[in-house]
């Protein structure tokens, strides 16, 4: 008995058909997929408009509000109303503590100065007393 070939003509034809249909079907399930993810992204944008929206709407009605407006002026720019007697307390906060500006240096003493002076003619260095700076000596 002949031994049958494993691969027949048949079976070749069946193999490069569904091969054909898989990859013309690569391509459109590809896009498919592409425009599914474009579509969620672009519903998730949709909801975070519509959150800001309704977020400005509610600011608006507030700001629409007599109170807040009059609530917000005394907080924010202290406006006091007809008859009103307001106070300022001028301090700062606790933790908020202004620091003074820096001050320059206070000059050292003569004595010092003299002695940087006698250091430095005795050495021919030609500094400047009490300043560290080099001196235009011209010899």
């Amino acid at each position: 008995m002949a031994k049958r070939p494993q691969l027949t003509g048949r079976a070749a034809i069946l193999a490069v058909v569904v091969c054909a249909i898989a990859m013309s079907l690569a391509y459109p399930v590809r896009e498919y997929i592409a425009q599914r993810r474009g579509i969620a992204e672009l519903q998730a944008e949709k909801e975070r408009v519509e959150a800001d929206r309704r977020a400005l709407e509610a600011q608006a009605r507030q700001i629409r509000d007599p109170n807040w407006i009059k609530r917000t002026a005394k907080e924010r720019l202290h406006y006091c109303g007809p008859g009103e007697k307001c106070f300022v307390v001028m301090e700062a906060e606790p933790g908020k503590r202004q620091t003074a500006a820096k001050q320059a240096a206070p000059p050292p003493p003569w004595y010092q100065t003299l002695w940087e002076s006698v250091e430095a003619a005795d050495a021919g260095t030609g500094r400047r007393a009490g300043t560290g700076e080099k001196a235009n000596v011209e010899q």
